[in-house]
């Protein structure tokens, strides 16, 4: 296995080991989106029902060889309708999350979020991607560069939150979050630096829990530890870093691509907060991004099984 791939690799191997998780495909309508989630069933990582408009999936898997075999597909006229089919199917327990075909993530997540038939929860709903860096050891987390795109503190508060759990569903024996800024100082002038303080000052009052949090802190000084030692920075986060809180989407989105495409890191998509993990992929996804995608929704899955089963 090239060791570009490699974090992602151990992540997926250990998913294999447990049950397919059963998972709704939304409108998987093209080749891309409908060999990913079969691809993912086949590794045994899901299990899918493709919702979609069945004559047009059974043409797009004639078309491109693509086995859909004995699948289950719920039938569904057009992307919204699709997404409305795939919510029913988690609100009547016949699937464990959710994978975005080929429609807009608005489409799907308005299905989600709403308020009468959606998959709502306490939670604000919030995006993670999790990086395979070369050259980082660890998987890194950063939040939020999809889905929240000015978030206020108390949603800084549920996106913090959403992200440490995350950590723990993929095991980290530590989690460390660092909440960025453009500098480590907390300065009137800079908003991100006050909520930065206002959220570390949260976790000491377990408001938010299981993390190691501090900020505000700089990119640098939050994953390098030669610039936090230069700044003088103590603290058990500054330098280690494995989540990463953003100030904005702008901010994030701009990080997350930067990684991927000047340092060639992978990013797996995933969006946490509602009943269900629902798998984000992207056209541009590989196939091993797509693959890890799928395995840290089955890890999150069974997280929320373990926590209900203790009650």
């Amino acid at each position: 296995m090239d060791n570009k791939h490699e974090k992602y690799q151990r992540l997926i191997d250990h998913c294999r080991t447990l049950a397919p998780l059963p998972t709704a495909v939304v409108h998987p309508c093209d080749a891309g989106s409908l060999a990913g989630a079969v691809e993912a069933a086949q590794m045994g990582l899901i299990a899918p029902i493709l919702c979609g408009p069945a004559v047009r999936i059974r043409a797009v898997a004639q078309e491109y060889g693509i086995p859909i075999g004995d699948y289950p597909i719920v039938d569904a006229p057009y992307s919204e309708a699709a997404a409305e089919a795939a919510v029913g199917l988690v609100r009547e327990g016949k699937a464990e999350a959710l994978m975005k075909g080929s429609l807009h993530t608005d489409e799907l997540m308005a299905a989600v979020v709403r308020r009468d038939s959606g998959l709502r929860t306490g939670r604000r709903v919030s995006h993670c991607f999790v990086m395979a860096v070369p050259g980082h050891d660890d998987p890194l987390i950063i939040t939020d560069a999809a889905v929240n795109i000015a978030p206020t503190l108390e949603e800084k508060r549920d996106i913090l939150q959403n992200a440490i759990d995350l950590a723990h569903a993929m095991m980290f024996k530590e989690v460390r979050v660092a909440i960025l800024s453009a500098m480590e100082v907390v300065n009137p002038k800079v908003p991100s630096t006050i909520e930065a303080a206002a959220l570390c000052k949260m976790v000491d009052r377990k408001q938010v829990t299981g993390a190691l949090v501090d900020g505000p802190l700089a990119l640098d000084n939050a994953i390098d530890p030669e610039a936090a030692h230069i700044k003088g920075i103590e603290s058990p986060v500054a330098g280690r870093a494995n989540v990463l809180l953003v100030p904005d989407l702008e901010a994030g989105n701009m990080l997350a691509k930067s990684l991927s495409f000047l340092a060639s890191a992978d990013a797996a998509g995933i969006v946490l907060g509602a009943r269900v993990p629902v798998i984000l992929t992207s056209r541009a996804d590989t196939v091993m991004t797509r693959r890890a995608s799928c395995a840290v929704a089955v890890l999150v899955a069974e997280a929320r099984r373990a926590k209900k089963a203790i009650g």
